[in-house]
């Protein structure tokens, strides 16, 4: 109930029956009538428009009590899957992110030049056979009647209900988990291909690597013959659960050499790439020198995105103050340059910092009637001239102050529910998302919230909250922070004697 109503960005967004939120007397009343039914209403259908194109996903929004219920069946069935998941699966999994896969993918190619299947499984949430999920889950028979309700509710949308024989609906609390269950074993039945080549077994597995994030994964190999005999096994392993691989998505290529017109790879927003450089500068793997390097870089559509949402911001302020248009952008800035903190983004980061510069100027002139008005906009801040500022002290936050910190790929096996608390607390710290306030609070905490005493996991959402509430006269200082699970932070805050609760940071 806490996860749904209370943790979730989603808390406010209604089913069919229109409820946005509950009160506390709600949600008590309902936790009580939470029960297996095996009944469920149909979800309220909702497009969502997909970045960078003109195409939309849908969302099949349940009820409130079919969303807590589920978030109820999830916390059951999702420790046990996780102790079963394959390695190298990175998507819509507890303590595993973009990072994790894009590290997977340099930990293969990192001392050999391969090739690559860059794929994609056409339309995978809204396909799914319905039954071979149900028996690939294999639970007792009131639950398994529970999943099929869910996935058999329709969908309800301007009034119309439409029936769902097909799929796991985007939007349910398990439908991630669903899928995750589903596409469960393709790492498996290509390592089981690979035992069969000549050689080694246990060699040949570590040669053939997938790696999956959600529905998007790479198969790499040095031998182009294995990748296209792979392709063929992967396609007839995905129409056994009703799936298929979309061909405008999916495409063979090599990390060094042009193969098809593809030199290269892009994958979850990054470009992967090898590049022939010359003895005295090739890359090592500690016994011979191997004549090229692997980078990975920011994509060019990712960049030119980013680029397009800075100059709407910047033209939609025309008029606001120059404060308003820092505050806009600074969030904006942050997060994009965050994402790409872990690889070789520093010449992006200095392109990308010029041409926002040279959309400021343009901003300015228009302004000031033809004068940039340097004084009024620009200004001295330490040893750092041409900072866009104001006179209290608001700068607009450079991409390139963000520092390239290389990501520590999580271990294969492990589990957030394995009990290494320590461990999962320190990683949620290192996330390249993390901002920096946040990490250094679960360092000094030592991964632990002070108002339960219990130990922050990679699903919580957090806060940073001051312990003196700033409208009792608490300073913004690190001696008066403290990171909290937002539960706590709401409940803190009501009794805190502060005028209103402000959330310090973006939640985390």
């Amino acid at each position: 109930m806490r996860r749904v109503t209370q943790d979730n960005q989603g808390k406010s967004t209604a089913g069919v029956d229109g409820v946005k939120s509950l009160t506390p007397k709600q949600r008590t009343k309902l936790v009580g009538k939470l029960r297996i039914t095996g009944k469920a209403k149909p979800t309220r259908r909702v497009n969502i428009p997909k970045p960078g194109t003109t195409e939309t996903t849908p969302l099949g929004i349940p009820k409130k009590n079919d969303r807590t219920l589920q978030a109820l069946v999830k916390i059951a069935l999702e420790p046990e899957w996780e102790a079963k998941f394959e390695p190298n699966s990175y998507g819509f999994r507890p303590g595993r992110s973009c990072h994790d896969a894009i590290g997977a993918i340099f930990a293969s190619i990192s001392i050999k030049a391969k090739y690559v299947l860059d794929a994609d499984i056409a339309k995978c949430f809204d396909r799914i056979n319905h039954n071979t999920l149900l028996d690939k889950i294999n639970t007792y028979p009131s639950l398994r009647k529970q999943l099929k309700s869910w996935l058999k509710s329709g969908v309800m949308e301007r009034g119309n209900l439409s029936q769902t024989n097909e799929g796991t609906p985007q939007g349910g609390v398990i439908s991630p988990l669903l899928a995750n269950i589903a596409l469960h074993g393709m790492e498996e039945r290509v390592k089981q291909y690979a035992e069969t080549l000549k050689g080694a077994k246990s060699i040949n597995r570590q040669a053939l690597s997938l790696i999956r994030y959600a529905d998007d994964f790479v198969i790499i190999h040095e031998d182009i013959n294995v990748i296209l005999k792979s392709q063929e096994i992967i396609t007839e392993w995905l129409s056994d659960i009703g799936l298929e691989l979309k061909p405008s998505k999916t495409k063979l290529t090599h990390t060094l050499n042009k193969y098809e017109g593809n030199v290269g790879f892009e994958f979850l927003g990054f470009h992967i790439q090898q590049r022939k450089v010359g003895d005295y500068r090739a890359a090592s793997n500690g016994k011979f020198k191997l004549g090229f390097n692997t980078i990975i870089t920011p994509s060019k559509p990712k960049i030119k995105a980013h680029l397009a949402k800075i100059a709407e911001v910047i033209d939609t302020h025309k008029t606001a103050p120059q404060a308003a248009l820092i505050s806009r952008l600074n969030p904006i800035i942050k997060g994009w340059s965050n994402y790409y903190s872990t690889v070789v983004s520093k010449e992006t980061f200095r392109k990308c910092n010029y041409l926002t510069y040279d959309k400021l100027r343009a901003w300015a002139r228009t302004r000031g009637k033809g004068s940039i008005n340097k004084d009024k906009y620009w200004r001295t801040v330490e040893n750092r001239n041409w900072c866009f500022s104001t006179e209290n002290g608001l700068e607009l936050r450079s991409h390139a102050a963000t520092p390239i910190i290389r990501h520590v790929k999580v271990k294969g096996n492990v589990s957030p529910y394995n009990g290494d608390w320590i461990y999962w607390s320190k990683r949620r710290g290192e996330y390249p998302e993390a901002p920096k306030r946040v990490a250094t609070l679960i360092k000094a905490q030592k991964g632990i919230c002070p108002h339960c005493g219990l130990y922050f996991t990679s699903t919580d959402i957090v806060e940073v909250d001051h312990i003196t509430p700033k409208s009792l006269g608490g300073k913004d200082e690190y001696k008066n922070l403290q990171l909290l699970h937002r539960h706590c932070h709401d409940t803190k805050t009501a009794s805190d004697g502060s005028f209103h609760k402000s959330y310090d940071d973006n939640p985390f």
